[in-house]
């Protein structure tokens, strides 16, 4: 979930050789293959809600299917945010593509299976009013700084990704505790993920606060 990483005029400005002037900044353009990855997971969305809920939602054939595009969609996740980081391809517009795709693919299979009755429909809340929490905690603290991405929160992400390719695939019941379990650790690690942010929101703003009251 890191397509958008940071601004693409986070750079220091390079000296030109021999004049001691700044060299103008390298512009990085919108079509880039960082971006394109970011909507082509962002577009893969209504492809998986299509696959996920053809012939009813529990044909066999169809659930790997849409276990394929949901893990299509899901690596491409970690392939944007590497390319962007590692070849300066970052911009304003993978910043906000980025984790509005996340959201879209994780929400669409929470959602998909809970319709399906294959998930309870409380994990989908919590993990729903969680997502929607941090995103609302983002916006109030954003004039004070950024919080950045933990590894907790990289975690969850990766905990989310394989409980729900789990439950997308057509598994024998025995393998039942094994999706509870995998669910379970995913909802935990979003539940103490979602505090932590919360505890390091309030800190920040209040930090920032003191700071200001001080100046």
């Amino acid at each position: 979930m890191t397509g958008g990483g940071a601004g693409a005029g986070d750079h220091p400005a390079e000296l030109t050789p021999g004049s001691g002037q700044p060299a103008p900044q390298r512009q990085v353009p919108l079509l880039n293959v960082a971006n394109v990855l970011t909507m082509t997971r962002l577009l893969l969305v209504p492809v998986f809600l299509l696959t996920l809920f053809t012939a009813g939602g529990h044909d066999q054939l169809w659930r790997l299917v849409a276990s394929g595009v949901f893990a299509v969609a899901s690596i491409t996740d970690r392939i944007d945010g590497d390319l962007a980081r590692r070849h300066g391809l970052i911009t304003d517009f993978g910043k906000i593509a980025d984790p509005i795709a996340d959201k879209a693919l994780i929400g669409s299979a929470l959602v998909g299976l809970s319709m399906l009755g294959d998930l309870p429909w409380w994990v989908t809340i919590v993990i729903a009013v969680r997502e929607v929490g941090v995103t609302l905690l983002r916006f109030w603290v954003i004039r004070h700084g950024v919080i950045a991405a933990s590894r907790g929160g990289k975690a969850k992400t990766l905990a989310q990704v394989v409980a729900l390719g789990l439950y997308l695939l057509p598994l024998p019941a025995a393998l039942g505790p094994l999706l509870v379990a995998a669910m379970g650790v995913a909802v935990l690690l979003t539940v103490v993920t979602g505090v932590d942010y919360l505890v390091r929101a309030v800190r920040l703003r209040a930090g920032a606060r003191a700071t200001t009251g001080a100046s």
